[in-house]
């Protein structure tokens, strides 16, 4: 639990933790929320919080927000921290909490990071939450859908705070070198062209944006008292960018939908740079080829088989070598799956047969189909009608494979695209003949 001093002014601390905004009229970004008659600005500026969750990328303002909503109200303000908390400590506030009701007085819990409580400790809230011990304030960044318990999201509005803009970036890298809290008063050369390439670089990450910042002026070149910071400087400054991905977390199914989507559009670019994010993000190359091996099936299809084959193989490459050498191996296998005839009339097939499969009846198989293995069996016309097809001259038999109730149902309806149109052709084929052997002519 953080009993710190929230607004400490310590000259050795970094830049980011210094120029962190003490109030709304010094806060950048997120106007959506903030700006001039929306409902957090309101609640805000009336002191009427109720519980809510901040759900934002990192660098965005949730925990500032949570400290100046604490130097504005009237309620008594715990700052608490998911990762050094746990029950006990949970316990001791909510004490604290339910002890300061009695006498009147609300509480305003903030939780950092509060995703990293698990089941029962986010359950330790929820009683004090329900009969208004506290007002809970979430900081995460996951989405909290997937870690919040359903129970405790429900009592809580949850306020999505977005990336800042590259604008909003180099808002606040001018007024660090402007503040006296930052650079101010200190003779720092750096083009407005730079200040822009830290924007760029940041990401929408104002702590990534000010931390490169000060990197950059710490390692400036002194001389005559000035500071100047050179590109080649930045530059090194800047050299990799650590890419915003939990392979646990909505990230990886934003960019795997992201991939997916992409090839599914013909769209070869848009796929190698998704692949390209998630490699560089850390994802299991393995992984992605097994997502590579279902797309093959799901959304190529019978229009082209080689996809599967392509994509089989490259799974089997990044297993034999790994990262970085199966990169190309992937992009391969991407660029192929998204130039590839297109059908999905096996998914859907699977997807029809699956339902009816488990809404009808489990129908007998048909004795026609069944093996007579035994006398008894024999007896009882297991196999009686049955045509080996390698016996007839069309190759085909002119007997039904489907359970009675499901007799003349189509599940596979193959399309016009690439290698599907002969096997629609053949396909075609085979049902004018049966129908013909019954005396029903040609298909409609």
């Amino acid at each position: 639990m953080l009993q710190e001093t929230l607004f400490g002014q310590s000259e050795d601390r970094p830049l980011a933790s210094r120029m962190r905004p003490r109030t709304l009229e010094e806060f950048t970004g997120q106007d959506h929320l903030l700006g001039k008659g929306k409902i957090l600005r309101q609640l805000i500026d009336a002191d009427r919080v109720s519980s809510m969750i901040f759900w934002g990328p990192p660098g965005v303002g949730k925990t500032t927000l949570a400290r100046i909503i604490a130097g504005r109200t009237k309620a008594s303000f715990i700052d608490f921290s998911a990762v050094t908390s746990g029950i006990k400590e949970i316990r001791g506030v909510m004490e604290q909490a339910e002890h300061n009701r009695r006498f009147g007085e609300r509480t305003i819990l903030f939780v950092d990071e509060i995703h990293r409580f698990n089941k029962a400790q986010q359950d330790a809230f929820l009683p004090y939450v329900e009969k208004g011990s506290i007002i809970l304030i979430g900081a995460t960044t996951e989405n909290p859908s997937f870690e919040i318990n359903s129970a405790l999201l429900s009592r809580c509005k949850v306020f999505v705070l977005q990336s800042l803009s590259a604008a909003d970036l180099k808002h606040l890298l001018q007024n660090a070198l402007q503040d006296p809290r930052g650079y101010g008063g200190q003779p720092i050369e750096i083009a407005d062209s730079l200040l822009e390439m830290i924007a760029a670089f940041a990401n929408g990450d104002a702590r990534t944006a000010l931390g490169t910042l000060e990197m950059a002026v710490l390692n400036g070149q002194r001389e005559n008292g000035k500071t100047t910071v050179s590109r080649e400087l930045l530059a090194q400054c800047t050299s990799r960018k650590s890419l915003l991905y939990d392979k646990n977390g909505e990230e990886h199914y934003n960019l795997i939908s992201a991939l997916h989507k992409s090839m599914r559009n013909s769209d070869p670019d848009a796929a190698v740079y998704w692949l390209a994010r998630m490699l560089e993000g850390g994802e299991d190359p393995l992984y992605i080829a097994r997502r590579l091996i279902r797309f093959a099936s799901e959304d190529v299809g019978m229009a082209d088989s080689r996809a599967l084959q392509i994509a089989v193989t490259a799974y089997q490459a990044c297993h034999f070598l790994g990262m970085p050498e199966c990169d190309v191996h992937l992009a391969h296998a991407v660029v192929y799956l998204s130039l590839a005839p297109r059908s999905n009339a096996v998914y859907q097939a699977i997807l029809q047969a699956r339902k009816d499969a488990r809404g009808q009846l489990a129908e007998p198989v048909p004795m026609q189909l069944r093996n007579a293995v035994t006398g008894l069996m024999k007896e009882l016309d297991y196999g009686k009608g049955y045509v080996y097809a390698h016996d007839t001259a069309a190759l085909v038999g002119d007997m039904d494979c489907l359970p009675e109730s499901l007799q003349g149902k189509r599940y596979y309806l193959p399309g016009e695209q690439g290698s599907e149109a002969r096997a629609k052709q053949r396909l075609d084929a085979v049902l004018a003949w049966k129908q013909a052997q019954r005396g029903g002519g040609s298909p409609a």
